[in-house]
C-alpha cells in the first residue's frame, strides 16, 4: 500500500517527465530577469560573487520579471545566525499598493524571534498560513541547503533538502480556515493561482545559487 507522501512524490515525478527543461532564474553573473519592486533597481545590498547572489545590507526585495502559474522551483540558500529571509510566489500587487504572495519560509528556527511564533513560521512552512506537515531537516546556520516548491493546478508541494516536508491545496477548506486565521485575511485577491517570485530582504545576511524553474502544464 502506498502512503499518501509517497503518491504525492509519484504523481509529482510522473507529471515532471512529461515537461520541458528547467531554465535558470540566475546566470551567476547578473540579475537578468530580476528587478526591484516596481520596476525599481536592486540596491547595493545585492551582489554577486563566485556564482552566487548574495545579501549583505539593504538591498529591497527581487521579484522575477516574469509570472508563473504551474511550476517546479529550485533553489539552494544560506543564511546567517539568527537570519531571516523567504521565497514568496504567486506574487501580485493587491490594491495597486501591496506585492504579496504566498511565502516559502528561510529562518535559523533556533536563533531568530520569528521562530517562537508557531509552526507555520519556521523553516519551509506557507509563512503564517500552514506549518509543514513532516520534520524540517534545515541545516545550520552558513551550511547549503537545497529547497523546491510544485505548484500545479492550486496544489502546492514545499520540499526541504530531498524531503516532502508540506502539502497544501488551496481550493480546500482546511486552507481557506487557515488562511482567514492569517495576517493576509483581509488581502482580497491574495494568491490568485499565478504572479511572480519574489526573493525577500529582511536585512539578515542570505546566499543563494542554482535558481532553476521548469514551468508544468
Amino acid at each position: 500500500m502506498k502512503t499518501p507522501a509517497l503518491l504525492a512524490i509519484l504523481v509529482s515525478c510522473a507529471t515532471l517527465a512529461d515537461a520541458g527543461e528547467p531554465v535558470s532564474l540566475f546566470d551567476g553573473k547578473t540579475l537578468a530577469g530580476w528587478t526591484g519592486l516596481d520596476g525599481a533597481a536592486p540596491g547595493p545590498g545585492w551582489t554577486i560573487a563566485d556564482g552566487e547572489l548574495r545579501l549583505d545590507g539593504q538591498g529591497g526585495y527581487l521579484i522575477s520579471e516574469k509570472e508563473y502559474t504551474n511550476f517546479d522551483f529550485e533553489w539552494e540558500w544560506k543564511i546567517s545566525e539568527a537570519g531571516n529571509n523567504g521565497v514568496k510566489y504567486w506574487v501580485t500587487k493587491i490594491n495597486g499598493k501591496e506585492w504579496l504572495g504566498i511565502e516559502y519560509q528561510m529562518l535559523d528556527d533556533e536563533k531568530h524571534p520569528d521562530g517562537k511564533n508557531g509552526p507555520d513560521r519556521r523553516t519551509a512552512s506557507f509563512y503564517d498560513i500552514q506549518a509543514p506537515g513532516a520534520a524540517t531537516p534545515v541545516k545550520t546556520p552558513g551550511v547549503w541547503n537545497q529547497s523546491r516548491i510544485v505548484a500545479q493546478n492550486g496544489k502546492l508541494q514545499h520540499w526541504l533538502n530531498g524531503v516532502l516536508v508540506g502539502e497544501a491545496d488551496t481550493a480546500s477548506a482546511e486552507w481557506k480556515a487557515n488562511l482567514a486565521q492569517s495576517k493576509f485575511k483581509e488581502k482580497v485577491g491574495f494568491a490568485p493561482g499565478h504572479g511572480c517570485i519574489m526573493i525577500t530582504d529582511h536585512k539578515d545576511k542570505v546566499a543563494y545559487r542554482n535558481l532553476r524553474i521548469r514551468e508544468l502544464e
